[in-house]
């Protein structure tokens, strides 16, 4: 009964906030307090009593009461971080006042008018810890600052966040409180910090409610219109800042919770559904605190990587400023991890959450599955572009297969949901990170033995054949909207061609099927930028044959099988009659487009099948436009002791320029048998054409002509030249008929002395930019936005950096 008439109390003054004729004097405490005294107000009520109409109507029509609130609200977890939350009445308080703060502060942030109140100086607010100290109105501090160091206290506040250090009970004064070092207090073991304090599911719940609220005031960034985007975060670079006494503990404690948790525990079956893991909410909320706080610009992380493998920067002359580094300390700490045992830590943490989802038992759903691994991909990708030497670890070993595998499988399952397109660029963008570096295409080699539930055509290969049969999946059934990565996924296979050994023929014939598509004349001549995609793959091959001939065989038999599609590449015809018969062509292929693209989609992809679309009623957040390939990559010239050298785009002519600003106005085919190989091919073309009728452009001879004379042929031909003879004499004389006979007398075959001299090595590393860092903030905001649905902390807000539809 008592439960009913706090709440009726607590609905009753939200209606007088808003019903009020004379606004509430700031000293009434006996009606400020019925919206934080009652301990039994959940976080659903605190939502479900101050409904989204009123908060936009008080601050409207009563806003000096909604000023009010918020003031007294943060007025009260100043005053509990000073005190040291000495009572379970005050602890009870700071929940509360945290919950309605968490509830109120989108709609400050939805209007501009309101947007600079938590920046304002309050009359008698000092720079003091305490908001109604008497101080000049000079020195006082902003509310955002008041309260985000208030939420940084409370987070190392003894027997409410934190273990009281052995003492039972309360600190008795409010000094113990404010000289405490936190960095005794570091939430879990792991970087920087030996000692694992026992669990306390009360604390982890305190700590899950302080970092909500942080999260809410950081979300600022989602009421700004992204090209209008200012490039620093107020309230972030006030946290990370060194006016935050306890930013490198809580930096070391987010990281370390996330790294440190293992979601199946002992491993008993079903436990998840027996026991409410509390740690994971925390973990969830610390994650994402993680890596909104390390958002930046790519100068800061360059200079931030730079610091890093600077060994002497490490000990700056006592004159310098400690300003030489970023001047978010967030990032500055990551960049300067760098013992092997934290490396290890971080490295085996985040593996184990991405491998998560991917765990099989024989008892279904017996194992707890994370949700969170679109976060975990950009904490992983927020790692290797600031901290270069956790980028050398991974790569160290065969470790970097631990992340690769996952990063295949989000990729597969993705491929074909409208929902998570986000997710697909995410996990291609640090694959191509990682194709930069020499290292990952060695470490591909490795067999690929762990059977992955992926629907994909069985075979015995590398991960390196993983790898390209994934994103020939990707390409030939994945979502249109996707066209704009097929650059990326191709520069990665060619950053990583010249390393690999041996691919089988499965991945051999994946890749000729590409080719295949990507030639065909009217697909060549649909948009300005489609024959690049050929270019990229002449490439692989020529890569392959010049680097590693001798255990490629399965390629170089796939070539010579198809040896029709580089005559027919190579006798291009580019006169004005050929280039109008091909597009009439397609044209003809558009308007019988559908009923083509419903038969090939009634098979089955070499009987499995693909990816299904979202669910009914499933929100999806907008992205912005991906940069083309030229804009994201540098290309550099592999010299012969290793190292790199910078090569000026223009002595590349097969690089690309912007490929694919648009999507395809064709919709996605997802079937693929052997029996309509012929079939799928033109399916593809179809719905990889690109969006020349978008733009007012149509193919010339002199514009065939400018590319066709520069296309890699010349190793190729010499290949066919002299092998296909041998072959055709062997089957011949031995009447052969088995392949397995001819890829024998491949593999002990030779091509030294007969190849063109070997092209240099160029490899396109990747090089971050103004237009990828908004994509990565567009999609952070969005993946946040998405994973904080209960409560609803934004939904039905004036959310200006993404649109919110529902598919």
């Amino acid at each position: 009964m008592g439960n009913s008439d706090s709440k009726l109390h607590f609905r009753k003054a939200v209606i007088q906030l808003t019903t009020g004729t004379q606004p509430v004097e700031a000293s009434d405490d006996v009606f400020w307090d019925q919206f934080w005294t009652d301990s039994s107000t959940t976080v659903q009520d605190v939502f479900a009593l101050v409904p989204a109409a009123e908060i936009r109507a008080v601050r409207e029509e009563s806003p000096s009461n909604l000023a009010t609130l918020c003031y007294k609200a943060v007025e009260h977890l100043v005053r509990a971080a000073d005190s040291g939350c000495r009572s379970e009445k005050e602890r009870g308080m700071v929940v509360n006042c945290t919950r309605l703060l968490t509830r109120i502060l989108p709609y400050i942030f939805e209007d501009p008018d309101w947007r600079g109140f938590f920046w304002s100086t309050v009359p008698g607010a000092g720079r003091a810890r305490r908001l109604d100290d008497d101080v000049p109105d000079d020195e006082a501090r902003p509310l955002a600052e008041s309260l985000l160091l208030a939420i940084s206290d409370l987070l190392f506040c003894p027997d409410f966040t934190i273990q009281s250090a052995g003492r039972s009970g309360a600190h008795d004064s409010s000094e113990d409180v404010g000289s405490i070092d936190s960095c005794e207090f570091i939430w879990e073991a792991g970087v920087g910090f030996a000692q694992a304090p026992p669990p306390n599911y009360n604390h982890d719940m305190n700590r899950t409610e302080l970092l909500k609220l942080l999260l809410t005031c950081f979300s600022e960034a989602m009421y700004l219109p992204p090209s209008g985007h200012r490039s620093l975060n107020p309230w972030v670079c006030f946290f990370c800042s060194s006016d935050n006494r306890h930013a490198l503990p809580l930096f070391t404690s987010l990281l370390n919770v996330v790294c440190a948790y293992d979601p199946v525990g002992l491993g008993f079956p079903y436990n998840h559904l027996l026991f409410w893991d509390r740690r994971e909410l925390l973990v969830e909320q610390a994650l994402q605190i993680l890596i909104v706080a390390l958002e930046q610009e790519a100068g800061s992380a360059a200079r931030a990587a730079l610091q890093a493998l600077n060994a002497s920067s490490a000990a700056a002359a006592p004159g310098e400023p400690e300003a030489a580094g970023p001047d978010n300390l967030f990032v500055n700490y990551l960049s300067r991890i760098h013992r092997e045992e934290d490396l290890t830590f971080l490295l085996r943490g985040l593996s184990r959450l991405l491998n998560n989802p991917l765990i099989q038992t024989y008892l279904p759903r017996s194992t707890r599955k994370i949700l969170f691994h679109q976060e975990l991909l950009i904490l992983f990708w927020k790692l290797c572009d600031v901290n270069k030497k956790f980028l050398f670890f991974v790569l160290k070993s065969s470790d970097v297969l631990e992340v690769l595998v996952p990063i295949l499988f989000y990729l597969n399952d993705a491929r074909a949901d409208h929902s998570r397109v986000g997710l697909t660029h995410i996990g291609v963008f640090i694959l191509l990170l990682l194709s930069g570096e020499r290292n990952f295409g060695v470490r591909l080699n490795k067999p690929y033995t762990l059977r992955v539930p992926m629907d994909i055509p069985v075979f015995s290969g590398t991960h390196a054949d993983l790898l390209v049969v994934i994103f020939h999946k990707t390409i030939t059934s994945g979502h249109q909207r996707l066209q704009p990565l097929f650059d990326c996924l191709l520069t990665i296979i060619v950053n990583i061609s010249p390393y690999l050994k041996s691919l089988s023929m499965v991945a051999a014939n994946k890749l000729l099927h590409l080719l295949e598509a990507f030639s065909s004349p009217w697909f060549l001549f649909s948009s300005c930028q489609n024959h690049h995609l050929v270019f990229f793959l002449l490439e692989v091959f020529n890569n392959i044959i010049q680097y590693q001939f001798d255990g490629n065989s399965n390629l170089v038999y796939a070539i010579i099988r198809k040896r029709g599609v580089f005559h027919q590449l190579a006798n291009l015809a580019s006169d004005a009659a050929s280039i109008h018969k091909a597009m009439l062509r397609k044209r003809r292929r558009r308007k019988s487009g559908n009923s083509r693209r419903n038969s090939v989609e009634s098979q089955s992809m070499e009987g499995s099948r693909p990816a299904g679309p979202a669910e009914p009623g499933t929100l999806k957040t907008s992205l912005e436009v991906t940069p083309g390939i030229d804009k994201i990559t540098e290309t550099s010239q592999v010299s012969v002791d290793g190292t790199m050298v910078a090569v000026p785009q223009s002595r590349c002519p097969q690089a690309l320029a912007n490929g694919g600003a648009g999507v395809s106005d064709t919709e996605s085919n997802s079937g693929r048998d052997p029996e309509v190989d012929h079939t799928e091919s033109e399916a593809a073309r179809s719905r990889l054409s690109s969006v020349s009728s978008l733009v007012d452009w149509s193919p010339s001879s002199d514009w065939v002509s400018t590319w066709k004379s520069k296309l890699p042929l010349q190793t190729i031909m010499r290949l066919l030249q002299v092998l296909v003879p041998q072959v055709e004499k062997i089957c011949i004389d031995k009447g052969l008929t088995d392949e397995s006979e001819i890829l024998k007398f491949l593999q002990h075959g030779t091509l030294v002395g007969l190849l063109p001299v070997p092209h240099p090595i160029l490899i396109r590393k990747y090089q971050a930019n103004a237009g990828t860092a908004a994509w990565f903030r567009t999609y952070m905001w969005g993946v946040i936005y998405l994973r904080n649905l209960d409560p609803p902390i934004w939904y039905d807000t004036d959310i200006r950096l993404f649109e919110i539809q529902r598919i």
